[in-house]
């Protein structure tokens, strides 16, 4: 692969996934990290995405308040969360990741809904603090720099007393052999948690992520019951799911 190539797949997988891994690119493209890490260090200087320790992050992750400018897939994302914002009934109580999709969400939800939301993430708690009649809960602990949400213990232990309607994820990518699996470890503990302390889980992503694999499971397919994608429900992709016994939106 020239340079040329792996940058714009590494920028890609970036835009993708919001976050990526040197050591995971340096497998996938097979080159040495210390390759991962200069093509890294010269996106960077040319404002193409935040190199971090150990990898990278996409702008769009970066953001707090998502002014759309950066973010990857917009257009499929509204449509998502369009979808998922018609599954909410007045009187319930919503737990919710962050991401780009989330907040697509949040602005879609129709200004006469009464409901209590539920989430560690600060971009997703300020969209919900300007609906007119919702009410917001804010996890609180240890507050994660790169992803924007509260992460450890603290926030592990209040999420498991939490009895919610639905749970709403963002995900980072989903298998029909593997389930759902993402890129940062503590972010993964609260997504597991966020799907035991819920009645029922719905996962939301853009096409691009079905049949895709991160290296940190989530959980399996069986845990899930709606997958949401900017897709008619009779794609083709999604079928896999659909005989699985999800419900596809």
């Amino acid at each position: 692969m020239l340079k040329k190539e792996r940058q714009a797949y590494i920028l890609h997988q970036v835009n993708l996934h919001n976050k990526v891994l040197s050591s995971l690119l340096s497998h996938e493209i097979r080159v040495s990290e210390d390759t991962i890490r200069r093509d890294l260090q010269e996106l960077s200087e040319e404002g193409k995405l935040i190199k971090v320790h150990g990898g990278a992050l996409s702008h769009s992750f970066n953001d707090v308040t998502y002014s759309g400018l950066s973010v990857y897939s917009q257009d499929q994302k509204r449509i998502i969360g369009e979808k998922a914002a018609a599954l909410i009934e007045n009187g319930m109580f919503v737990l919710t990741s962050g991401g780009t999709t989330i907040i697509e969400m949040a602005r879609a939800l129709p200004p006469s809904l009464r409901a209590t939301f539920i989430s560690g993430s600060i971009p997703a708690i300020l969209e919900y603090m300007m609906h007119p009649n919702i009410e917001v809960i804010m996890i609180g602990d240890r507050v994660s720099k790169n992803a924007k949400i509260t992460i450890g213990a603290e926030a592990i232990a209040k999420i498991k007393n939490i009895n919610a309607d639905l749970c709403f994820l963002g995900i980072n990518a989903i298998d029909i052999k593997r389930g759902t699996t993402e890129n940062d470890w503590e972010i993964a503990q609260l997504k597991k948690i966020m799907i035991d302390s819920s009645r029922k889980v719905v996962c939301c992503t853009i096409s691009e992520k079905i049949n895709t694999l991160q290296p940190i499971h989530i959980c399996n397919l069986p845990d899930i019951d709606i997958l949401i994608t900017e897709l008619p429900p009779d794609a083709p992709i999604l079928k896999p799911y659909v005989d699985a016994g999800i419900q596809v939106l």
